[in-house]
């Protein structure tokens, strides 16, 4: 009877670790994309484009769909972030990706689940422009 107890004992034990790694493993990250796949999550109403850029910047054109600009620089960016829907999907860009990708980390660790950063930012964009 020990044995059938002690054995019961490490199958939980084991079972209770596996379940916790598991979890970690499904937390949110943020992922890369590039322009086509921006394109075709573009079409989904539950997706929203955040330019992280500064003003001046996006005086120059911003990505056609963007609907959300947001200075990554500005005091209150946080700020702004954590009072948007964190059941949208987010495509975050900058001008070459480095200030998106914080950006995106960012809203993970506030509690987003769908951040995607757009690889190689505005610079590296060929589709429709807007000014």
């Amino acid at each position: 009877m020990k044995k059938v107890h002690f054995l019961s004992t490490i199958i939980l034990f084991v079972a209770f670790f596996q379940s916790c790694n598991s979890n970690s493993q499904s937390a949110a990250a943020v992922q890369d994309i590039d322009q086509a796949q921006l394109q075709k999550m573009a079409k989904d109403p539950n997706t929203i484009i955040i330019d992280v850029r500064t003003d001046m910047e996006v005086q120059g054109g911003y990505i056609d769909g963007t609907t959300l600009f947001i200075d990554f620089y500005a005091s209150d960016f946080k700020a702004k972030v954590a009072a948007l829907d964190k059941s949208k999907k987010y495509i975050v860009y900058c001008h070459a990706g480095g200030r998106s990708a914080e950006a995106a980390e960012i809203m993970i660790k506030k509690g987003f689940k769908h951040v995607y950063n757009l690889e190689g930012g505005f610079s590296g964009w060929t589709g429709k422009v807007k000014r």
